[in-house]
C-alpha cells in the first residue's frame, strides 16, 4: 500500500481554475444519487459517524454527510484518477466542523479549523489507533479547508473538500454536480437552513476570535455568501 495515495495526500494545485483548465467542468455532470455511494463501514468509520452524530448539531452533521456525497459525486464525474480511500475522505468530512461546536469554539483562542485539526488528529490516531498517515491527512485537510486561494499545492483529500464545502456553502462551482444529485442528496440530509445557521456561526466565530482564520474569505464577504447561497435557496 502506498500510503501517499491510499490516504490522499497527492498533491493538486490550490487553485481549482488549474483543475478545470479554466473551463466550468471537465464533462456535463449526470446523477450520482446517495444509493450509489456506499459508506466506508469500518470500525473506526462507524466510531467516527457515532461521535460526529453526538457531538454535532443536527445541521453540520448533515452538512458533513452532504459534502461527502457531493465530493464523490464530482470525483466520480470530474476526476476519477484522484486516489484516497472513501474512508478517509469520510472521516474528513466528518470532522472538518468539529471546531464549530459552541463547546469547541469557546475551548481556545485557535481559529475552528486549525483546532478541529488538531482535535481529529487525537481522535483518530491516539483514542482510535487509525494509522498516524491517514490521521495526519485528515488533520491536515480539516485544517486547510477554508485555505482557498490561486497559488501552491493542497493535498487531495484538501482540494476535495474544499471543492465540496463551497458547493455546499456557496453555491460554487456550480456545473460540477447534476441538479438531481442535490436533490437526492438534499433529501437524505435536509439542510434545515443551513445557510442562516452557518452564516451565523461565521458571525459568532469572527466575533469571538477578530483574528479567526475565517476572517481572510472576508469579514462580510463570506458570511453574507453564505446566506445569500443561491443554488440551495430552493433547498433551504
Amino acid at each position: 500500500m502506498d500510503p501517499l495515495r491510499e490516504y490522499g495526500f497527492t498533491a493538486l494545485p490550490r487553485d481549482p481554475n488549474i483543475l478545470l483548465n479554466g473551463k466550468d467542468n471537465i464533462k456535463a455532470p449526470g446523477p450520482v444519487l446517495v444509493k450509489d455511494v456506499p459508506l466506508p463501514d469500518s470500525t473506526l468509520a462507524k466510531t467516527v459517524m457515532g461521535h460526529a452524530r453526538a457531538e454535532l448539531a443536527e445541521e453540520t452533521f448533515n452538512h458533513s454527510m452532504r459534502v461527502f456525497f457531493y465530493g464523490q459525486a464530482i470525483v466520480r464525474e470530474q476526476f476519477p484518477d484522484w486516489a484516497f480511500s472513501d474512508e478517509t475522505y469520510l472521516l474528513t468530512c466528518l470532522l472538518h466542523d468539529i471546531g464549530t461546536t459552541a463547546k469547541n469554539l469557546r475551548a481556545t483562542r485557535m481559529s475552528f479549523e486549525f483546532y478541529g485539526g488538531l482535535i481529529a488528529l487525537d481522535l483518530l490516531h491516539q483514542q482510535h489507533d487509525a494509522p498516524k498517515e491517514q490521521a495526519e491527512s485528515v488533520a491536515e485537510a480539516i485544517i486547510r479547508h477554508q485555505d482557498i486561494g490561486e497559488t501552491g499545492k493542497i493535498t487531495t483529500v484538501g482540494q476535495l473538500i474544499q471543492l465540496a464545502t463551497i458547493f455546499d456553502n456557496m453555491g460554487g462551482h456550480a456545473a460540477l454536480i447534476h441538479h438531481d444529485t442535490i436533490v437526492d442528496v438534499v433529501k437524505h440530509f435536509p439542510r434545515k437552513k443551513w445557510s442562516s445557521c452557518f452564516s451565523a456561526t461565521i458571525r459568532e466565530e469572527n466575533d469571538l476570535k477578530p483574528w479567526a482564520h475565517t476572517t481572510a474569505l472576508g469579514e462580510d464577504d463570506f458570511p453574507n455568501g453564505v446566506q445569500n447561497n443561491k443554488l440551495m435557496e430552493p433547498f433551504d
